[in-house]
Order: structure tokens, then sequence, then C-alpha cells
């Protein structure tokens, strides 16, 4: 692969490794505080940054139906339409994982089961933008995947109930729904509060704080994946309209002044004509004071000798969303294999990925996609297996086998295990067996 030409680099900041220095630091604290004090340390934490103590977290069946009865019809009527996108992905992907059982010698079975999580924490954020379809995406999912406690924290915004995001909780199928938000819910919801039960996994996006705090209860609690600030990456050849890609690099830099978007284009023409739009276009965004820092400290514009070096630089990224804007996009399927979400074609936006396609929105950042997809139904599930031996002989066979596998790893109690069954099975003498036995 050739040297791309950069028109436009990202600048690393000293600061934003201060501020993430800052929020381990915090997140810590507050994981310590509520692994001690349970329910007076959320409600402190919950009251100092989200203003917010009401009299209980979780919603009462009255108060959701009371809720949802406020959203306007069209507003349900979209979300049930989103929700039946999802549902129906969701179980096509869920039918695609079966449960196997094959003998593999006889009297030798071997099976495998694909078992949900009993209880899942969902957690959607609030904040500036109330991600309703975060909703969908970690309630619907685990529904599908078969699990039976779905338990969902959201944080009120600015002392208000988000009113359209606890309506898709409860059409999605959320068992609880607690207006609690930031570190302190995720720790309620991995650790288990005397009125929040303690879950089996953790999902769904959030903000720095939310990340750090899956990152540290990892390992006493499941997650869905580590997740960063949000990415968008065009890969784009002459033929793409400059005026698409400005704009779609745009719609993901709103999320926040930290998510990169980045262009990678065989054409130099079209990569000086889209920074010309976007210097166009941010100054009357409504989201500019989020999207102009993004655009400024994130975005990289890179010019590639051929569309294989642009692919081959798109895999180097590893981004979490990748759109295709060339003449044939379908050739990304076979040539690219790092990155959370393609989209294929200027038919096909990021944005719809986020809100209404129906596939999963939580998806791999920071060059996770490098080892992991996104969430998904099977997410949600525990690939188990299970052995069965039931013929005599081929026991005494294992059992040979056993024996001498361990020995050479100087195992002799592993050794003496597979011993017991050839003595047993195949009248062998036992050894290092007591004379009384």
């Amino acid at each position: 692969m050739s040297e791309p030409l950069y028109l436009k680099r990202a600048t690393a900041s000293a600061a934003d490794r201060a501020r993430q220095d800052a929020v381990r630091k915090t997140v810590a604290e507050v994981i310590a505080n509520v692994r001690e004090r349970g329910d007076v340390a959320v409600r402190e934490y919950s009251e100092r940054f989200d203003g917010w103590s009401p009299a209980s977290f979780r919603l009462s069946a009255e108060e959701i139906e009371k809720i949802t009865a406020s959203v306007p019809e069209q507003a349900i009527a979209d979300i049930k339409a989103v929700q039946q996108r999802v549902r129906t992905f969701a179980q096509h992907q869920r039918d695609s994982i079966i449960d196997v059982e094959v003998e593999t010698e006889p009297g030798v079975h071997l099976g495998q089961r694909n078992i949900p999580v009993g209880a899942a924490g969902a957690y959607v954020p609030g904040g500036r933008y109330p991600l309703v379809a975060s909703a969908h995406m970690t309630v619907v999912t685990a529904k599908v995947a078969g699990v039976e406690q779905v338990r969902a924290c959201t944080p009120p915004i600015r002392g208000a109930i988000p009113a359209a995001t606890v309506a898709a909780l409860h059409l999605a199928g959320a068992d609880e729904i607690f207006l609690l938000g930031g570190t302190q819910a995720v720790a309620a919801m991995a650790l288990g509060t005397e009125t929040i039960g303690k879950v089996d996994l953790v999902a769904g996006p959030g903000n720095a704080y939310v990340a750090e705090a899956k990152r540290q209860l990892f390992g006493e609690v499941g997650i869905d994946l580590f997740a960063g600030p949000t990415e968008i990456l065009v890969i784009a050849d002459e033929h793409a309209d400059p005026f698409v890609v400005a704009v779609d690099l745009l719609s993901q830099a709103e999320h926040g002044p930290d998510s990169p978007a980045l262009l990678i284009t065989t054409s130099e023409a079209l990569a000086t004509r889209v920074i010309e739009l976007i210097e166009q276009l941010l100054p009357d965004m409504p989201t500019a004071d989020f999207a102009g820092p993004a655009w400024r400290d994130h975005g990289e514009v890179a010019v590639a000798a051929t569309l294989d070096d642009a692919f081959r630089l798109g895999d180097a990224y590893a981004s979490e969303h990748v759109q295709i804007l060339t003449d044939n996009p379908r050739q990304a399927l076979a040539k690219m294999r790092n990155y959370g979400a393609l989209f294929l074609g200027e038919g096909t936006c990021v944005s719809y990925g986020d809100k209404v396609i129906g596939t999963n929105h939580t998806l791999p950042t920071r060059g996770a996609a490098r080892y992991t997809g996104g969430l998904w139904v099977g997410k949600y599930l525990k690939t188990v297996t299970y052995q069965e031996v039931t013929d005599k002989a081929a026991s005494a066979a294992l059992g040979e086998l056993c024996g001498r596998a361990a020995r050479v790893e100087l195992f002799e109690g592993h050794a003496r295990s597979g011993d017991v069954r050839v003595h047993k099975y195949a009248g062998a003498p036992l050894p290092w067996a007591p004379a009384n036995l």
C-alpha cells in the first residue's frame, strides 16, 4: 500500500488525555462508594450530577403507563415501527444460532447450547441527546435472545422525565425502568443495591463516564463491548457526491466534540471540495458547538492512490461506522474486514443505522472492530458445551488416552480419573490404588 496524502490530520491533545485520567479517577470513586454504601451513594451521586432525587428511582407500572400516554401518537407509532425492524433482524440473528449435538465416535456425544443470561442491564443515554433508539437496540435485542429480566436505566434530562425514552423502553419489553443515569446507574446494575437488582451483563452506549464504568466493572459483570466516542469513516471515489459526503461526515461529528470524522478517497478534487463544503455548512449547523470541535480536532482527510489502498487504509482505522460511496460499493464486503458496520452506497447512510433501519447501533470504537463486532443477539447468549460417554469401550479408550496425555503434563490426578474408567470398563489393573480397594 502506497502512503496516502493527508489533506487534514487529527491533532492529538494532551488535554484529552488529562480529561480521560480525570474520568478514570471519578468513576473509580463512584464505583467504590456504590459498592460500599449502595442506594445511599446512588442517591447522592444522582443528586450531585443530575439534580435528581425522587422518592423512588424505579418507575411504577402506573407511572410508566401515564408517561407513555403523554407521548404524541406519531412518536409512538414511529417507535413501534423501528422496534419491529430491530426485532425482525434480531430474530433472524437468533434463528441463525443453533444448538448442536453430535456423536463424534460411537458412544461419545458432544453438545453445544446457547443459553441467555438471566438478567441484563440496559443503559440508555440522556443528557443533551435522549437516545431513544438505544432502547430498541438494548432491550428488544435482549428479549429476542430470551433474557428473562431486563432492567433499564436512563437519566432525567435537566430534571425532566424523558417521556419518549421511557415509552420506548416500555414498548421494547423492559421489566424494570429506573430514572437514573451515569456511572451510578451502571455501578448499581453491575453490583446490585438494596433496590436495584444485580444483572449478569450491562449493555448500551454512553458518555466517557459510562464507558469507563463498564471498563472498570468488566469481570464482575459482563458487558457488550468497550465503546468510546462515535466514529464515521467514509470511503469515496471520484463518482461520489461531495455534498453528500460532507453532510454525512457532519451527521456523526455532532455526537460530541471528540467524535472522529474521517474521509478516505481516491480523488484529491473530491477531498478538497468536501473540506470546502464542511467549512460552509458548519457555521449554520444547530449542533456546531459539538460538530465543529470534532471536525477541527478529530477530522481527517486522506487521498489514496487506488481503491484497494483506500480499503486497506480503512481496515487500519477499524472504524465504528464505515460508509462506502463508490461506483461499486459491494466490493467493500470482499475487501474489508475491520469495521463495526458497513453502509453501502449513497442510498444508505449511517444515520439510518443509528435510528431506523433495524441493525444494532451499539458498535465497537477506537479500533476494537479489529477483534469484535457490535451488540447483537449473541452478546446476550452464553455458548456452553456438554459431554456424555454412553459406551463403556469408548470410555475405556478415552481413559487410556487421558492417562498418557495427563502424565506428559505431570497431572497425576487427571491421569487417575482416566485410569479408573479403564479399570472399571476394561479390567485394567490400578497399580497406584490401595490394596484394600
